[in-house]
């Protein structure tokens, strides 16, 4: 009998019994010990070479770990006696045999097997729900008894050293642990809800092989431009997005780019993700009293060349990160933004003055993740007149033959597996600082940027949908805002005069300019017949993101499934 644990430990797979002999499916046909494992267990094996990635999809598509819960829900059913256990969880969530730690167990395991970002666990009235994140959209998992829900809590602040009597305050923690040999750091964070505390778990998968700038899918034009700006011995490139759009894996594979010996490379993250050989790593601690301004401030006494700093969450941190790339240092940071030209306005809703601003900054990437059609339920299908209209918008062909997943167990039903970045990048040119500091709209901006060659993340989208990468259905889900006019490709609340103050087009700035005007207060008339009222655009927050503080603590256990 070929178990689990010979599968995962040799990568091997049964496939069929013919004439005899176990034929199995193996990544290395050559491996001596896994064919001696082989030969105890069937007597007589054939061998069938496989790619190692396809061995460990049916693996973990055959071996559910959520499979064998039902075994210990049932014994934590019978066990219930709804008495002192039930109002803390604290026995059943220490206990490393109670049913509720095989659960907690499972539940992450599989999360983990399935590709999961982040699992999340909500008390509902009758029932608790687990989720997976795959790929940027939720999934349900399973559904679990509503008594479960306080123990699992529970159990997870156990993991994470956190107070488990404290039901009403939100808390955040940190733990790690190992699922089929692979060292996983789990980030917790807690908070009450109606019926229960709701759960969220970050998987951060240490074993997972950095990506080079050339596998985030970049076009090597943008990735010329890219290096161009990265290797400059100071400056500010931001990436930006939302959250979840990938801008940790950028600003990694950049770093790669950068680390020489030559040159002292400091990061300041929460937390630190990947560890890198030769670069000095800082992790701040909130809840320490450490946070990105203290730590920027201490690294710029260590004699830095390039500085990495994870999120610029505050105005202390962008005011410092500004100094520091005005003062002979490369920094490399993250922003939530919608897009590269946001992120400008973003630093100066901050408080930062916008001629800084325009000095500091040497270039912003725009980014986003699609999810990609599945290729085991690929089918072509008949696009409608608005698909149609839609990918024409924006490139000059359509694709020869239009597809989508149908749904099937790869994909577990949703037709998309595996994503893809698409990236704008706004390189700061003379001009472009000339509207910085005379605080141009939006759309200005992002009007010149494409005068001066950059391809907006619209655009690049759309490409992938006429190369058969993705749907058009996805491009307008991950990539356009609610206030994005599609045909006008850029934000819009109402048409008419711009806010008061600001220039409303490029020929009133360049008015602005021969009064002598500073650009804090420009009143001149447009002197070009043929500027047209433009659109006002969306307000830009200036409110700092929520910050994700993480316990410095750190509980480690052994996950089994």
């Amino acid at each position: 009998m070929v178990t689990e644990e010979v599968c995962r430990r040799f990568l091997v797979l049964p496939m069929r019994v013919f004439d005899g002999r176990v034929f199995v499916a193996t990544a290395n046909p050559l491996d001596a010990e896994a064919i001696a494992a082989l030969t105890e267990r069937c007597s007589r094996i054939g061998l069938l070479s496989a790619a190692p990635s396809e061995i460990s999809r049916v693996l973990d598509s055959v071996y559910n770990a959520l499979s064998s819960a039902d075994v210990h829900i049932q014994a934590f059913e019978l066990g219930d006696d709804s008495g002192p256990a039930e109002e803390d969880g604290g026995g059943l969530a220490v206990d490393e045999n109670a049913p509720v730690v095989q659960v907690v167990n499972r539940i992450i395991t599989q999360g983990v097997r399935s590709r999961a970002s982040d699992i999340h666990i909500e008390c509902h009235e009758r029932e608790v729900r687990v989720r997976y994140r795959i790929d940027g959209a939720l999934s349900d998992a399973i559904k679990l008894p509503i008594k479960m829900g306080m123990p699992i809590a529970s159990r997870i602040k156990v993991l994470a050293d956190l107070n488990i009597v404290e039901r009403r305050r939100p808390q955040d923690g940190q733990f790690s642990l190992k699922v089929d040999g692979r060292p996983i750091d789990v980030r917790t964070s807690v908070v009450a809800t109606l019926h229960g505390e709701k759960v969220v778990l970050r998987l951060l998968d240490k074993t997972r092989s950095l990506i080079s700038l050339n596998d985030l899918g970049m076009p090597s034009a943008l990735i010329d431009d890219y290096l161009r700006i990265v290797r400059a011995p100071l400056g500010m490139l931001l990436c930006t997005g939302p959250t979840g759009s990938g801008k940790t894996t950028t600003l990694y594979a950049t770093l790669t780019e950068v680390n020489d010996p030559s040159r002292n490379v400091i990061t300041i993250e929460d937390p630190v993700e990947y560890q890198f050989d030769g670069i000095n790593q800082m992790q701040v601690s909130e809840s320490g009293g450490i946070t990105f301004a203290d730590g920027l401030r201490g690294t710029l006494r260590q004699d830095p060349d390039v500085i990495l700093v994870g999120e610029i969450r505050d105005v202390d941190t962008a005011r410092i990160a500004t100094q520091a790339a005005l003062t002979g240092h490369f920094v490399l940071s993250s922003l939530h933004a919608v897009d590269a030209v946001a992120a400008v306005h973003r630093f100066i809703d901050m408080g930062i003055e916008p001629f800084l601003v325009a000095s500091a900054i040497s270039g912003v990437v725009g980014q986003r993740l699609l999810r990609r059609i599945c290729s085991s339920c690929r089918a072509p299908f008949e696009p409608s007149a608005d698909q149609i209209s839609a990918v024409l918008k924006q490139t000059k062909s359509v694709p020869e033959v239009w597809s989508r997943g149908q749904g099937c167990a790869v994909c577990n039903g949703t037709g998309f597996r595996g994503m893809v970045g698409v990236y704008e990048l706004l390189q700061i040119s003379d001009p472009m600082r000339e509207l910085i500091v005379a605080k141009a709209q939006h759309h200005l901006m992002q009007e010149l940027a494409v005068e001066e060659g950059m391809r907006t993340m619209q655009q690049e989208a759309f490409q992938l949908v006429v190369d058969g990468v993705t749907t058009v259905e996805e491009v307008l889900r991950a990539v356009y805002a609610p206030t994005v006019d599609i045909g006008q490709n850029r934000p819009v609340l109402a048409l008419g005069a711009g806010p008061k103050g600001l220039p409303k087009s490029r020929s009133e700035l360049r008015a602005a300019a021969a009064a002598g005007a500073d650009g804090d207060a420009v009143a001149a008339e447009s002197t070009d017949a043929s500027d047209e009222p433009l659109a006002m655009p969306a307000a830009e927050s200036s409110n700092g993101s929520l910050a994700e503080s993480d316990s410095d603590l750190d509980a480690t256990v052994e996950v089994t499934a």
